[in-house]
């Protein structure tokens, strides 16, 4: 194999994954083991100034030791990603409660009317920080309000002390919950900056590959051609239109972003050929997947339609216009245009492509369309399709 076969079949060879995303939020994880081993041990030592006191020591024993059991679970699992599951925080939750309500059984009535601890003391409370790491702000305020009314239960009474209690549940909830969003969001947005990356990396090496071998061979075709003249030069034409598409294509950068968007000019830059000229915007036209994906197919079938009807020689302009609340797209021929009842003689005779596939494909995303064409001026289609579809900005504008 010579030098050169053996460039193109490794050039081809998949790269490298790109690497794994450490999860922002593994600090909050260490932070709540460490909370519940010292609030575990500060129980421990609280049920041992209490013991001779307690209504049913038999029982807080059990509660302890279960505590201590359900510690060490727990600061195991929650030590490695995989361990965090919401099965687990789920029955954390339910285990911590129902732990606490158990002094209903143990404390006396003067335990109840007093400020001393009970059993459970600030563990309870790690159950709103494991619940708020995982679920964030949401989770953690649901999760301290639970806590907070397990507490008043038991209690069965109201006060200064218990309002404390209320708002130190609900504001751990609420504080770490936010703290955990924020790293939730920024884990996210490194994966999709990495993600981005990988692909560029991915896409300059394909690019290099597809120069140094399918581009140049597209190159030497069509210079081939042109001097041999005749049917070559048909074939030179034609090698040099998939040699601007190609490189148009590899040149093409329609990342998504974390939102779900594309950029809808750089999509469209993919049908640039030596025929076709496409005009966007210096800027991105940032849409949804969908929205972006359905007006790139109206394109696509309506310079389809160019091909087919408008000639060999015609040329075909595609212009892109973003305004605040709509995107405006055009696709115009100077080909002998369409005769009147053209467009309805083709879909009586099953001829589906303009109906369906231009009108058909606006009309679901709530846009408008306009023909414009005489026989010998050409044709232009304009497509007006809103930013946000209608249905959201019904539901936005009754908020």
């Amino acid at each position: 194999m010579g030098a050169r076969e053996e460039f193109e079949l490794t050039g081809w060879q998949a790269s490298p994954t790109p690497p794994q995303v450490a999860d922002g939020r593994t600090p909050l994880w260490r932070g709540h083991n460490v909370f519940r081993v010292v609030t575990f041990l500060y129980a421990t030592f609280m049920f041992f100034m209490f013991l001779d006191s307690y209504e049913r020591p038999w029982l807080a024993a059990m509660c302890i030791s279960c505590m201590a059991v359900w510690t060490a679970f727990t600061v195991w699992r929650y030590r490695t990603r995989a361990g965090r599951t919401n099965r687990l925080v789920a029955a954390d939750v339910v285990v911590v409660n129902a732990l606490f309500l158990l002094n209903e059984f143990i404390l006396t009535e003067a335990h109840m009317n007093s400020s001393d601890p009970s059993v459970v003391t600030v563990w309870h409370s790690t159950g709103v920080t494991a619940a708020a790491v995982q679920w964030g702000m949401k989770g953690g305020v649901a999760t301290g309000i639970l806590a907070a009314a397990g507490n008043l239960l038991v209690r069965g009474r109201t006060g200064s002390d218990m309002a404390l209690d209320t708002l130190l549940l609900v504001g751990v909830g609420l504080v770490i919950g936010l703290n955990s969003d924020t790293a939730r969001r920024s884990t996210e947005r490194l994966a999709q900056a990495l993600r981005a990356e990988a692909a560029t990396a991915e896409r300059e090496r394909l690019a290099r590959s597809i120069h140094d071998s399918v581009l140049q061979v597209l190159a030497r075709v069509r210079r081939r051609g042109a001097e041999l003249g005749g049917e070559a030069a048909e074939l030179a034409e034609l090698a040099g239109e998939q040699e601007i598409k190609l490189r148009s294509l590899i040149a093409t950068k329609p990342e998504t972003t974390e939102d779900g968007e594309t950029d809808l000019a750089a999509r469209l830059q993919v049908f640039r050929t030596a025929r076709v000229h496409v005009s966007v915007p210096g800027n991105p036209v940032r849409l949804t997947e969908q929205l972006s994906a359905d007006l790139a197919a109206v394109v696509r079938e309506a310079l389809a339609n160019v091909d087919e009807h408008a000639g060999a020689q015609a040329q075909a302009w595609v212009l892109l216009e973003e305004l605040p609340d709509e995107v405006v797209l055009s696709v115009r021929d100077d080909g002998p245009g369409i005769p009147d009842g053209r467009l309805d003689e083709a879909a009586a005779e099953g001829r589906m492509g303009i109906a369906k596939s231009i009108r058909g494909r606006v009309a679901a995303l709530g846009g408008k369309i306009s023909l414009d064409t005489a026989p010998g001026e050409g044709t232009e289609w304009e497509v007006r399709v809103p930013r946000v579809p209608e249905p959201k900005r019904r539901r936005g504008g009754q908020r």
